[in-house]
């Protein structure tokens, strides 16, 4: 069940929806904006082929339809991409989910699935359009180009796809009477928390449940757009600008008789890179530093043995209220 802040504002209630074609210094001023009030936004007209996008939707639910002896099948040589229900993370959190876990520098791994080369398109179209939304981040701050785009592009960066199935709710009832009121459908998909890496490229089919902490600290529900990709912010951007952007808290819900179907894109640097507030960052805002230097290793490591819905960048304050 639901646990934690019910307090929940209007469907898409200041949720910025970027398009991709307007005039690139608005673009980019328009992102800068989204990062800095919720750390959540929406991009239309992305540039993303159709049939890229179609493809990985229908082969994803195709795997997701397979007996569960076939699914879990799927097991690399190293832990923890693979397959996986309910449990997320290694620290006990769970969540009515099944999903498939993949590095993108994993192709061993992918080889396993007969849409190996379906995974492999999506991958190069989403990490193109996380690498153009870096680039217009860093013009709209006014910081050196490719200041954020050039740590995902590397070719040992340590990026991830996840690709979530939440089943519908009933499903996990058995034979309880769903026309029984004192009987909530509402479910936790995915718990609350903040993503470690840099940015999040996430789309979903048509179907409800993400939901996004506004400044308010109340749950702001987005709507389904399978045209559109939400983005947000994670904790390793909000560093590097300083506090400026927002590393968003998120979590999903399940309910309803439908299937929801999320593919994210966790755009991670390699895992030796050096990670800090930009010193153009710093003089601009005429602040302190507010984070001390780490490597993307160090912090990747800290965040895997906390809960997911642990704070993890006050650890890395450079002064503690």
């Amino acid at each position: 069940m639901v646990k934690g802040s019910q307090k929940i504002v209007a469907v898409d209630q200041d949720i910025p929806i970027i398009d991709m074609t307007q005039e690139r210094s608005q673009v980019s001023m328009q992102i800068v904006k989204a990062c800095e009030t919720l750390g959540f936004f929406k991009v239309i007209n992305h540039g993303v082929d159709q049939t890229t996008i179609s493809r990985m939707e229908q082969e994803s639910i195709n795997f997701f339809a397979k007996p569960a002896h076939e699914k879990k099948s799927v097991r690399p040589v190293n832990q923890p991409f693979r397959y996986g229900f309910r449990d997320i993370g290694l620290n006990g959190d769970s969540g009515e989910v099944e999903y498939l876990l993949f590095h993108t520098n994993d192709p061993a791994f992918r080889s396993q699935l007969s849409f190996s080369s379906t995974v492999n398109c999506y991958i190069e179209a989403v990490k193109q359009l996380a690498r153009e939304i870096l680039d217009l981040t860093a013009e709209g701050l006014h910081v050196p180009p490719h200041s954020f785009s050039r740590l995902i592009s590397s070719v040992d960066s340590d990026s991830v796809l996840r690709v979530n199935h939440y089943p519908p709710s009933d499903q996990f009832f058995g034979g309880a009477n769903l026309s029984d009121k004192s009987v909530s459908l509402t479910r936790v998909g995915f718990g609350e928390h903040t993503d470690p890496q840099i940015l999040t490229v996430l789309r979903s089919n048509g179907v409800g449940g993400l939901q996004v902490s506004n400044s308010d600290g109340m749950w702001v529900s987005v709507s389904p757009d399978p045209s559109a990709f939400c983005v947000n912010v994670g904790d390793l951007l909000q560093v590097m600008t300083n506090g400026r952007f927002i590393s968003v808290r998120h979590r999903a819900l399940t309910y309803g008789e439908e299937s929801r179907l999320s593919t994210a894109y966790f755009a991670g640097p390699p895992l030796q890179a050096k990670i800090g507030p930009l010193s153009a960052m710093v003089t601009m805002m005429n602040q302190p530093r507010l984070y001390q230097s780490f490597t993307w290793g160090e912090y990747k490591k800290l965040a895997y043995s906390l809960r997911l819905e642990d704070s993890r960048l006050d650890m890395f304050r450079t002064c503690k209220d």
